[in-house]
């Protein structure tokens, strides 16, 4: 069965540097293995994520691309800089996914900004994120800077987007085919525990050794 790739993009304008780097990291990773990607570009539902943090429902396609983010064997989430941390917009999205959804979800993180100096964003404001979640996020995170598209992206963006998805892809390789959750991943409205197989985290981490 084709792996499920969903990828979220949190860029404010159109077309958007953020949307750029998505597309990219998507492309690589089906160049590694076979999948269907789903884009969600999340200012297409920046009103229907406030309203769900003030009332608690989603909207009906609020609902939709928080099942597709946590029924997918594998994720990619890219964000803009704003003040030296990821978006509002996209804390806010993964705010009203159920806090266990995600876990065991492989995950490639990513950021765009105008200088390279903000490139820690990767590790102390995402990698964390996605920890807390209990995401497995692959060891190779991907910054694109301003300066990065002046030569079209290529050189060491360029290298370092196809090891992250390659690091992505291997893990979605020894990914067992994953049920949706029960209730598509909204706080409160998750049912018991299923049987869902949880591959260890060692036995995914010796998926990127034998791939490399």
């Amino acid at each position: 069965m084709t792996k499920q790739l969903v990828v979220v993009a949190a860029g404010l304008g159109k077309p958007s540097s953020t949307r750029l780097l998505a597309d990219r990291l998507a492309d690589a990773t089906t160049r590694h293995t076979d999948v269907d990607v789903r884009v969600i570009e999340l200012r297409e539902l920046a009103n229907d994520i406030a309203q769900n943090m003030v009332t608690g429902f989603p909207s009906p396609r609020l609902r939709d691309a928080i099942e597709a983010v946590t029924s997918a064997d594998g994720l990619i989430a890219v964000t803009p800089v704003f003040t030296g941390s990821y978006s509002g917009l996209f804390k806010s999205f993964f705010d009203v996914v159920d806090k266990d959804a995600l876990a065991g979800l492989p995950v490639l993180i990513a950021a765009t900004g105008g200088t390279a100096r903000h490139s820690l964003v990767l590790e102390h404001a995402m990698r964390p994120l996605f920890a807390y979640l209990r995401a497995v996020v692959v060891p190779t995170a991907v910054y694109a800077a301003s300066e990065d598209w002046a030569s079209g992206g290529d050189g060491a963006l360029a290298a370092r987007v196809d090891r992250a998805a390659g690091e992505l892809a291997a893990l979605l390789g020894a990914r067992p085919d994953r049920p949706a959750s029960p209730a598509g991943g909204i706080p409160g409205e998750r049912a018991a525990a299923d049987d869902m197989e949880v591959v260890p985290f060692a036995q995914q981490l010796a998926a990127l050794a034998v791939d490399k």
